[in-house]
């Protein structure tokens, strides 16, 4: 068995205690204010991974939001992702129905649908999400491209999820593609950090808030 090395540092080391801590000290630094009540913890979440207190300021969550994702994952909804960093994020043990989380990126058919269409790999790898789209919860934390080609398959009649995570992270269709979600007429309930922040850790991070209400 491993010998502990010897402490030398007074630092809190208990992984529930560090996020009361955590969850406390954002709670009383960060203007929650005009975040909706029900999606506090959500936002908590999110600023705990980016260690951002000014994320707040650039989130927008529509009213639906919480309430369609949690219904849907706990009717057992799939979960798809536009990423792997995404996908390994999301902790199983907190998916209410034993959710089944789905990236396709590594799909062999990918590569070959992507050079036809002259698109990136992320966008194609999201329009084999197939029948299953209907009423899941949508995770894009990586590629605009991602989001706006399900947009685009969407606004073509395509499957409608329950609920979209968009934030996309960069330079290129970032800020675009997130501002395109919050005004798409399909209405489907969304998250989005406005602007060119956005990756990984924040998408699994709202998707673990949003897969169990309480915020442990």
């Amino acid at each position: 068995m491993n010998r502990r090395p010897t402490r030398r540092y007074d630092y809190v080391d208990d992984p529930t205690a560090i996020y009361r801590a955590s969850f406390s000290a954002i709670r009383a630094e960060a203007d929650l204010s005009r975040v909706p009540a029900e999606a506090e913890s959500v936002v908590v979440r999110m600023i705990h991974a980016s260690g951002d207190l000014g994320l707040v300021a650039d989130v927008e969550v529509h009213p639906l939001l919480v309430t369609s994702a949690r219904e849907a994952l706990r009717a057992g909804a799939p979960i798809f992702t536009d990423a792997e960093m995404i996908a390994a994020g999301i902790t199983r043990r907190r998916l209410p129905a034993d959710n089944p989380v789905h990236c396709l990126l590594r799909d062999p058919r990918v590569p070959e649908l992507a050079a036809t269409w002259g698109t990136t790999r992320s966008a194609a790898a999201v329009a084999l999400w197939g029948p299953d789209l209907d009423g899941a919860v949508v995770a894009i934390g990586n590629a605009p491209t991602a989001l706006f080609g399900l947009l685009e398959m969407i606004s073509d009649g395509g499957p409608q999820p329950a609920a979209i995570i968009g934030i996309p992270v960069g330079f290129v269709g970032s800020a675009e593609s997130k501002l395109a979600l919050t005004q798409h007429p399909s209405l489907i309930p969304y998250l989005v950090v406005h602007g060119r922040r956005g990756g990984s850790a924040l998408c699994a991070s709202a998707v673990n808030a949003l897969a169990r209400e309480e915020e442990l």
